[in-house]
């Protein structure tokens, strides 16, 4: 692997040098569905995580205000609407 471009080569990050973000509203079952699911894997990966509210931020409403919950890995959309634990793990590199 050491020949390898540097371009090819795939390179993990430690679950716990990523970011989760779940973005949501409040009084929203399926956030709160989301957030479940979050708090438990990164919980267990040590990986952090935070919310933010669409209601709060113009730019975001105007960008996911029909998908929430949003779920951000290190600034990139993983999933909306349900979070699989399994995908989010393993996404996680956990």
């Amino acid at each position: 692997m050491a020949s390898m471009s540097p371009l090819l080569r795939r390179t993990r990050k430690n679950p716990a040098e990523r970011t989760v973000t779940l973005i949501g509203k409040p009084d929203c079952h399926l956030c709160e569905d989301a957030e479940a699911v979050i708090k438990k894997v990164c919980g267990e990966l040590g990986t952090p995580w935070e919310k933010k509210d669409i209601t709060q931020d113009a730019e975001l409403y105007r960008a996911y205000w029909e998908q929430i919950p949003v779920i951000l890995v290190d600034g990139a959309q993983h999933d909306f609407w349900r979070v699989d634990p399994k995908r989010l793990r393993t996404a996680l590199g956990g």
